[in-house]
């Protein structure tokens, strides 16, 4: 089992910064496994949908276009804690945002972190407001 504890959301206005926070735990978490994390979010009336994720065994980091250049992974590996920075807010980030995790490498899949199917444990959730 794993826990996905997520912190930092709130209300800014566009241009502003925001970080978000994912505490994971339990006994089968590892970051030295080729297991994936990301981050989705959901905006109300919408599909939930990509933003981030990585391997914890490699150093690459996927973005969705949408957040590329703006949204930036930071990983706390002795705090096993990864965070999301995310600059340049615009109202269109306005979404619940989770983080999840997947206790399989998924190795055989081409882009696998795109897909929700994929991740067996999800955070709660924080919501982020960006007004205009």
């Amino acid at each position: 089992q794993v826990q996905l504890v997520e912190s930092g959301g709130g209300l800014v206005q566009s241009g502003g910064s925001l970080r978000l926070s994912c505490a994971a735990s339990g006994p089968t978490f590892s970051i030295y496994s080729s297991n994936i994390m990301g981050w989705f979010r959901q905006a109300p009336g919408q599909q939930r949908e990509f933003v981030t994720a990585f391997r914890w065994s490699e150093t690459n980091t996927y973005y969705a276009a949408s957040v590329e250049g703006r949204f930036t992974i930071v990983r706390d590996n002795a705090k096993n804690t990864v965070y999301l920075q995310m600059n340049s807010l615009k109202p269109e980030d306005t979404a619940v945002y989770y983080c999840a995790y997947t206790s399989k490498s998924f190795m055989g899949v081409t882009t696998p972190w795109l897909y929700e199917w994929v991740y067996d444990y999800w955070g709660q959730g924080t919501q982020v407001t960006v007004s205009s």
